[in-house]
């Protein structure tokens, strides 16, 4: 009789103690503290570099970000050496070669290109009578072919590759540059279709 007295007491002090717990627990979460409680392995989502705008005292400048050293280049950057003038527009119509093969691949890749950029204003034939002329009403689209001349001098038509990729580069007139949207081997690749259009007669 003793020894089951004892082990209902038990049972009640083992029960009173888990509803203090849970109370003590359901209190602390409503509270207003701000802590996280224990952390486990922090440096796995605390950043350990600096960001770029930060103070650093790594350098003599105190700076994150430093200037590149003099002569160096970013990985992948292709440096383009004509400037955006016309002595330089007309240096890159005597100097600049394609690089790449004229193969059914590259042409393909370059009427893409040609359709999604291009295509909107100077038209899928290369007519100057795309989508956005016709909607928007604007003229002076050039066409590529027939007597078409250009702004700069000469016929569209009669355009060299170095001429076409530093229009591509740089934009002229209302087309703005294209340099952010197509990386240079696609820009060759659009030369190569839009010389191909230049020859519809």
């Amino acid at each position: 009789m003793k020894g089951s007295i004892l082990a209902m007491n038990k049972n009640k002090i083992v029960a009173a103690s888990f509803v203090v717990l849970a109370m003590v627990a359901s209190i602390s979460a409503c509270s207003d503290n701000k802590s996280t409680g224990l952390e486990y392995a922090r440096n796995m989502y605390d950043p350990l570099a600096y960001n770029p705008d930060q103070p650093n005292k790594n350098f003599a400048n105190g700076q994150t970000a430093q200037t590149p050293p003099p002569n160096t280049t970013p990985v992948g950057f292709v440096k383009y050496e004509y400037a955006n003038t016309k002595e330089g527009y007309e240096a890159a119509g005597l100097e600049l070669k394609n690089p790449l093969a004229k193969t059914p691949q590259n042409m393909l890749s370059g009427k893409h290109y040609f359709t999604v950029f291009c295509g909107p204003c100077h038209g899928d034939k290369g007519d100057g009578k795309g989508h956005l002329v016709q909607i928007e009403k604007f003229t002076g689209v050039p066409s590529y072919h027939g007597d078409a001349a250009s702004s700069r001098g000469g016929m569209m038509k009669d355009l060299s590759e170095g001429k076409i990729y530093h229009t591509i580069m740089y934009g002229l007139n209302n087309m703005g540059s294209h340099a952010s949207q197509l990386t240079p081997d696609q820009r060759w690749k659009v030369v190569m279709y839009v010389q191909q259009l230049q020859q519809i007669q």
